[in-house]
């Protein structure tokens, strides 16, 4: 019987593309709408949670501020409060229509501060491609014991693993790369 890698390169680039959005969140001394876009509204009351994005248009007319505007008016208030409770460190003042955020440009000791939070987001995404890694050599190895497949084929099978692994590991290196040289450029 012959084994194949399966969907672990899917759950791989799927773990990469989780780090590259969580990373994204981090913010720099620019404006950009993903700063804002993923935090969760309580909106109507409490009764629904939705992010920003779903919600509103977030444009970043400069690169020292943001714009929301609300499809609906009447959550304007839920939004601004939700974005000073997530925390993010930044004030939404309300404007008519519409919601402005003057993006401070950041400090050094918050740059810094940053490029921990950074490297924190990228040992959890490793931490999951070899999780992955782990799981399917675990299974490799049952199989092998099993004799569901010869000693040449388990080996074969972990060398590949192994390679989209590093490839993979080398995707999170890179998205850290640009985000941290983006982070600490003033």
């Amino acid at each position: 019987m012959s084994m194949d890698l399966g969907d672990v390169p899917v759950k791989m680039q799927k773990i990469v593309e989780f780090v590259k959005s969580d990373v994204a969140a981090i913010r720099t001394g620019r404006a950009t709408p993903s700063l804002v876009e993923n935090i969760v509204i309580k909106a109507y009351g409490g009764t629904t949670s939705m992010k920003i994005i779903e919600l509103a248009s977030v444009t970043a007319p400069d690169s020292q501020s943001l714009l929301i505007t609300p499809y609906d008016q009447s959550i304007i208030g839920d939004i601004r409060r939700d974005i000073v409770g997530a925390n993010v460190g930044l004030t939404p003042v309300l404007d008519n229509n519409v919601i402005r955020i003057a993006v401070p440009a950041l400090t050094e000791e918050r740059r810094l501060e940053y490029v921990k939070m950074l490297h924190t987001k990228l040992e959890d995404g490793r931490v999951k491609l070899r999780q992955v890694r782990h799981d399917k050599m675990s299974e490799l190895k049952r199989a092998g014991e099993a004799k569901e497949i010869n000693e040449d084929e388990q080996s074969r099978m972990e060398e590949e693993l192994q390679k989209v692994t590093d490839k993979m590991m080398e995707a999170v290196e890179e998205v850290g790369k640009a985000k941290e040289a983006e982070l600490m450029k003033i």
